[in-house]
C-alpha cells in the first residue's frame, strides 16, 4: 500500500501526539489539517480528548518507557493550560498565550 509509506510509524508516542494535535484543533489553537481553517473552540470535545489521554496515562502507568511517560505528562500539562486559557477567552484562534 503506497499510503503506508507516507504515514508515521505506529508507536505510543505518535499515537498520543496525534490525540494531542486533535485536542489543539478542538481548542481552536491550531488549524484543522484537512481544511486549513481554525475552528471555534469546542471545550467539551477537547475535554473528552484530554480525558482520553489521561485515561491512557493511568492505564499504562509503569508500562511506558521514561521518555513516553515524560511526553504524555507534558502533553497533558500543556493541553490543560491551553484549555484554561481558551475557557478564559485568551488562547483561541489568533492568539498564542504562552
Amino acid at each position: 500500500m503506497s499510503d503506508a509509506q507516507t504515514l508515521p510509524q505506529v508507536d505510543f508516542s505518535n499515537f498520543v501526539l496525534s490525540l494531542a494535535a486533535t485536542a489543539m484543533v478542538q481548542l481552536g489553537i491550531v488549524p484543522d489539517p484537512e481544511s486549513g481553517e481554525t475552528v471555534e473552540p469546542n471545550l467539551l470535545l477537547a475535554r473528552h480528548t484530554i480525558d482520553t489521554l489521561e485515561m491512557l496515562r493511568d492505564k499504562t502507568r509503569n508500562n511506558l518507557e521514561p521518555d513516553e511517560t515524560k511526553l504524555l505528562d507534558s502533553l497533558l500539562y500543556e493541553l490543560r493550560m491551553r484549555a484554561v486559557e481558551v475557557k478564559k477567552g485568551g488562547g483561541g484562534a489568533g492568539g498564542d498565550a504562552r
